[in-house]
């Protein structure tokens, strides 16, 4: 990872701004390598924090960006330099697709539950007229199946690839299969954005997205999620005890 970065419970966290993230990822696109992008929320960053493969994977990354308020509420429980603010998946991507018509961006949508990234393709085509969604796959495959995936992938000329199949899996597969697609540039686990792409799942209010109150408001919509949601007070708990280096 060539960006600055602040150590958050060991897991490696790019030092960016939005616009900064948007940059560097136009600059992979132009590049002759594939980059690794991921976007960890204080869920992702305990489940490094207990898992060293994972931990791994991710410090071979390019950039981590923070996902959720949890991490840059973390980064400012701690000394040091502290993350400006929140640069979440979804939003990066939507940045991204922006500028994608005139960049010559291909996205491969490839994830979520079947029917769910042509759904999000479609939508995406409506949001941003003359953008390239250039192939889709959903995330329910055998090992058999992958290379016909890899296959179709390389076929379709894409070179930003979306992976939206759960941490640490998603991460997981791209560490995998990298050498396998040499025309990929940019490939960024993506959770379940695609779900938000498709309109399947709704994104907070904007209000709620700038208060930093995103997963409060999924709470409120979903109370089944009560338990999940423990993990950020222990999340933030650990940063406050951890005595660990907190640099590169």
């Amino acid at each position: 990872m060539n960006t600055k970065i602040i150590k958050i419970l060991e897991v490696p966290i790019s030092n960016v701004t939005m616009k900064e993230a948007v940059d560097i990822v136009d600059g992979f696109v132009k590049s002759d390598k594939m980059h690794k992008v991921y976007t960890p929320n204080p869920e992702i960053v305990m489940l490094a924090r207990n898992n060293p493969k994972f931990m791994e994977v991710i410090k071979k990354a390019d950039l981590v960006v923070p996902d959720g308020i949890g991490v840059v509420i973390g980064s400012r429980l701690q000394k040091g330099d502290k993350l400006p603010e929140r640069v979440p998946g979804y939003d990066l991507v939507q940045n991204t697709m922006k500028q994608a018509v005139k960049e010559g961006y291909k996205y491969y949508f490839f994830g979520s539950k079947p029917g769910v990234a042509e759904q999000a393709a479609e939508k995406m085509r409506e949001t941003y007229p003359g953008i390239q969604i250039v192939g889709t796959r959903d995330g329910y495959f055998k090992l058999e199946d992958e290379p016909a995936i890899i296959k179709d992938i390389n076929e379709s000329g894409a070179n930003i690839l979306l992976v939206a199949l759960g941490a640490p899996k998603q991460e997981t597969w791209i560490e995998e299969h990298q050498h396998l697609l040499p025309n990929v540039r940019v490939a960024i686990g993506v959770g379940g954005s695609l779900d938000g792409m498709a309109g399947i799942v709704k994104r907070a209010p904007l209000i709620y997205q700038k208060l930093g109150l995103e997963w409060f408001y999924r709470l409120m919509k979903q109370p089944s999620r009560f338990v999940r949601m423990l993990v950020l007070p222990q999340f933030l708990i650990e940063v406050l005890l951890y005595k660990g280096d907190r640099k590169k």
